[in-house]
């Protein structure tokens, strides 16, 4: 049998998701590898290090499997490239996404080349939600061809973009997670689970036996902090820089707070001796104060406009209609779980992005990442660095032209990188 001799690399988290991709992997007749990636390694409040529980899991699936176990440690990588970035988005006033800058610097880079050069995988596989254009057949054929990241790729370089597909399973499609993963590595994956539903994976796991990750509870929140007490996490690392809490609208101090990192638009601020519910509106970097509005849909939450920082484009570059015509049509999501919304792109010469939404959208925020789509495909996506004005602002009487000139004189700044 000529898929035998295929030998595809699994990632395992101790997961049921990735379990069920190993088994589907065996089922299909390759040599399969389980490797569990060790990023994060410390002990929660209890005392207990989920990454040696996680590992223990992910070493029993290869063994009911029969299938060979390995872990490897990115340990320090995560602390450069994910961590450090968490905190300095953090101290500069933004809300970052690590979830997606993990699976970019290490499941997708780090672990990819290892699989590929030390493990001689002809392809590796998670258990994302989440499909590819590329037949599975295809996947073994393309070439691992280590090139220099530019702006756009060589243009005598002739080759069809893979494109990156939603999953089957509407609220499991993860290709929001995938966002910023290069074409390389989308080119040499195999997603197992992408046309399957999440109770049909659980029911191929426990038909084959992997009970044990059946009764492990879904894994939510950020990569590294779990159900810990963010505020007790964060204050690990970063220092308290007080401030006051301010009302949006008559600019009346409410209270004080231990720094703007603990805060992130649309989040209720706990402030004693107030009855009533105050939401964050609006942070400001220079000042230490943080906006707070008396209800969960003051205006001042609303926003249809932003721009983006360079865009990662799945495909490598944008759009032929976005470089056609500089605009197009889209739809965008800037948190996991929420419906997708339409907008307008206006192509920067950069590669930036401005973001018009159609209607005005609850706390849009910095640092989160705004993730594009045309029907299935996820077509990348960029980090937001600037918000447009809110509803309460235009309604204060502020033209937005006025408030767009503002932002765009402050955008004249150094741009970052696309991460």
């Amino acid at each position: 049998m000529q898929a035998a001799a295929r030998h595809v690399v699994c990632a395992l988290s101790g997961g049921v998701d990735s379990a069920v991709a190993a088994v589907l992997l065996r089922r299909r007749g390759y040599q399969v590898t389980g490797v569990f990636i060790r990023s994060w390694d410390t002990v929660d409040e209890q005392g207990v290090c989920s990454a040696d529980r996680d590992c223990e899991d992910a070493y029993k699936v290869c063994q009911k499997l029969d299938i060979p176990f390995h872990q490897v440690s990115y340990i320090k990588e995560y602390w450069n490239e994910v961590f450090s970035y968490f905190l300095k988005e953090y101290e500069l006033g933004r809300t970052p996404n690590p979830d997606i800058i993990c699976n970019k610097h290490i499941k997708f880079n780090y672990f990819l080349r290892y699989a590929l050069d030390n493990l001689g995988a002809d392809a590796v596989a998670t258990g994302h939600y989440a499909r590819s254009s590329l037949e599975e057949e295809e996947v073994f054929q393309q070439k691992y061809i280590s090139r220099p990241q530019g702006l756009f790729r060589n243009r005598f370089e002739v080759r069809n973009a893979v494109k990156l597909l939603r999953g089957a399973d509407n609220l499991k499609d993860q290709t929001f997670f995938l966002s910023q993963i290069s074409q390389d590595a989308l080119r040499r994956t195999i997603f197992p689970l992408g046309g399957l539903t999440k109770s049909f994976v659980k029911k191929i796991a426990a038909e084959n036996g992997i009970h044990h990750v059946l009764a492990r509870k879904e894994s939510m929140g950020i990569c590294f902090i779990g159900k810990r007490d963010f505020e007790r996490f964060i204050l690990e690392y970063l220092e308290p820089h007080p401030g006051n809490f301010v009302s949006i609208e008559d600019n009346r101090v409410l209270g004080t707070h231990q720094g703007l990192f603990l805060y992130t638009l649309g989040q209720r601020a706990r402030l004693g001796g107030l009855k009533e519910a105050w939401f964050v509106v609006d942070k400001d970097i220079t000042t230490g104060n943080v906006f707070l509005a008396p209800s969960t849909d003051h205006p001042a939450l609303y926003r249809d406009l932003m721009r983006t920082n360079r865009v990662h484009w799945i495909a490598e570059e944008p759009p032929a209609e976005l470089i056609r015509n500089n605009m197009m049509e889209c739809l965008f999501k800037f948190q996991h779980q929420m419906a997708l919304e339409p907008c307008m792109l206006t192509l920067n010469q950069d590669g930036t992005v401005w973001v018009t939404l159609a209607k005005p959208i609850r706390a849009l925020t910095a640092g989160q990442f705004a993730v594009f789509y045309k029907g299935d495909e996820c077509l990348g996506s960029g980090k937001i660095s600037r918000l447009g004005p809110s509803v309460y602002t235009l309604q204060q009487g502020k033209s937005k032209e006025e408030v767009s000139k503002n932002a765009l004189a402050e955008d004249v700044e150094k741009l970052e990188p696309a991460t």
